[in-house]
């Protein structure tokens, strides 16, 4: 009996060995992937025509749907996603009825310069996608192997429901190269929304939320609707918390005080909030400008929720819209939105040198750089004119002296 135990278990180490040695002859020593992680403005353009053409809160239970989704979008949520979870980086690659995922991401340093490159291919067809073929590296893998490995991983990490409703409700794919688009049939469940919100708001997170409304509420009583108020009075004691989940805490308080000046409900996010208790409107201020505390808070709550990449393709993508059709492309509402994205990405890393900042009296100078001085009110005409477009060393120029700016700032000083 001990012969075999002791076999058996030389034979699974002989096993694990080999294993191991594959996939580490499979990593290569180039990125599958090679790419920058920002989000561009035609992205976040096609991502609001997606929602608004079909937005949950106008479908029915049952009903059937169809519905083009630009490849370009899904490649860049796919990037979006490997920065955000593998510090990676990844791509889509559109073929006659197949679509392969790319992801790349570096290998544990002690292994050297290499790189961990996986291929999945979906097929076209009815019902819900399936991998059909799968690589990493040179080495082939089966498909119900990493089938599986990503079905385990979603249920470790505590969404296993609401990825089997997200796969049933796909009814049919359809891969369009020529137009660059990808056909999605599905079916709409309810269940879907009240689902994606568990996953952005834990039980633990609506207690923050609710209790940073409630002190946001206290504060804003003590003014008269409407009346002036710095943005700093209210931003210092609403961050300044201490305890194990400071930094959750500051992106609950980040997240009520975003929506306020975003002059959304929060009810839209958390449905239970109806009941909790309202905000006063009043006028926040920053550098003398309600609309620099707006960009200010917004961007930093999109950083430290979402990511530095989706607060500033936001941001641009904004003040393009403006030049066409509002108040005019404005490098002052530029400015606002990066140092708040900063802010934001400081409060996400927990960076020591914002817990110094929130233990001491700050001002709007302490926030944000000297901004008078650059050019607003740009309608699309003289944007044209002026800078052709956002790639123009004409605008890369001004884009360049508000980081230098920025970097000039103790707090955002680059370390």
């Amino acid at each position: 009996m001990k012969r075999l135990v002791a076999w058996l278990a030389g034979t699974l180490l002989v096993l694990a060995l080999a294993g191991g040695g594959l996939l580490l002859a499979a990593l290569d020593s180039q990125p599958l992937v090679e790419r920058s992680e920002t989000i561009s403005q035609a992205a976040v353009n096609q991502a609001r025509w997606l929602f608004h053409t079909n937005d949950p809160r106008r479908l029915q239970s049952g009903e059937a749907r169809r519905t083009a989704i630009p490849a370009a979008l899904i490649d860049e949520g796919i990037n979006y996603l490997a920065g955000r979870i593998l510090h990676g980086r990844g791509a889509l690659a559109l073929a006659e009825e197949t679509a392969e995922i790319r992801i790349s991401a570096r290998a544990p340093q002690l292994l050297g310069e290499r790189y961990v490159n996986l291929r999945a291919t979906f097929r076209e067809g009815k019902g819900e996608p399936k991998i059909v073929a799968a690589a990493l590296g040179w080495l082939p893998l089966p498909p119900e192997l990493l089938e599986f490995a990503l079905a385990s991983a979603i249920q470790a990490a505590g969404y296993g429901p609401e990825w089997t409703l997200a796969r049933q409700a796909i009814r049919q794919l359809i891969f369009d190269p020529q137009h660059r688009r990808v056909v999605v049939a599905y079916v709409w469940e309810p269940a879907l929304l009240d689902r994606a919100r568990s996953i952005a708001f834990q039980p633990d997170d609506l207690v923050r939320i609710r209790s940073a409304q409630e002190s946001l509420a206290a504060m804003l009583d003590h003014h008269a609707p409407g009346r002036p108020v710095p943005l700093t009075r209210v931003l210092r004691p609403l961050l300044d918390i201490d305890g194990a989940d400071q930094r959750e805490n500051r992106r609950a308080a980040l997240l009520v005080l975003g929506t306020y000046l975003a002059e959304k409900n929060i009810a839209t996010l958390i449905p239970e909030a109806r009941n909790w208790p309202p905000l006063r409107p009043v006028t926040l201020m920053l550098s003398g400008r309600n609309d620099s505390a707006q960009h200010f808070v917004v961007s930093a709550t999109l950083a430290a929720w979402a990511g530095e990449p989706v607060a500033d393709a936001i941001g641009v993508y904004k003040e393009m819209a403006d030049a066409r059709h509002g108040s005019g492309f404005s490098f002052v509402d530029l400015a606002a939105d990066r140092a708040g994205t900063r802010f934001g990405e400081l409060l996400s890393r927990a960076d020591g040198r914002l817990n110094g900042l929130l233990k001491k009296e700050f001002s709007d100078d302490d926030l944000v750089p000297e901004i008078s001085d650059l050019p607003e009110s740009i309608n699309a005409r003289q944007f044209q004119s002026r800078f052709g477009n956002t790639a123009s060393p004409a605008y890369r120029q001004l884009g360049a002296e508000i980081e230098r700016r920025l970097d000039a700032m103790p707090l955002y000083k680059p370390e």
